[in-house]
């Protein structure tokens, strides 16, 4: 999650266009229009889903990794925890 307010503010307004985004593809079936366009539009979703999750995971890895881990046992927690995001990140 971004802690700054100006990381929260970008965060939310890319929430926002992604649910635009989807707005505009709920009309677009609704309206039956070609597939061509709508694999297109669900294609920028695509994108910018996977855009704000890249965002979040980078904030979260500086929040995480910003500063030495207290111990062995907490930097352990700490890789597990990010290699289980990146992980379904990648699926």
């Amino acid at each position: 999650m971004p802690h700054s307010p100006e990381e929260k503010k970008k965060v939310l307004a890319r929430v926002r266009r992604i649910r635009g985004q989807c707005d505009a593809l709920e009309r677009a079936l609704e309206a039956g229009a070609d597939c061509g366009p709508v694999l297109q539009q669900i294609a920028a979703i695509r994108g910018a889903v996977n855009g704000l999750m890249s965002e979040v995971m980078e904030a979260h890895l500086r929040e995480e990794f910003g500063q030495p881990a207290q111990s062995p046992a907490q930097r352990a927690a700490r890789v597990a925890e990010m290699s289980g995001l990146i992980r379904s990140y990648l699926k």
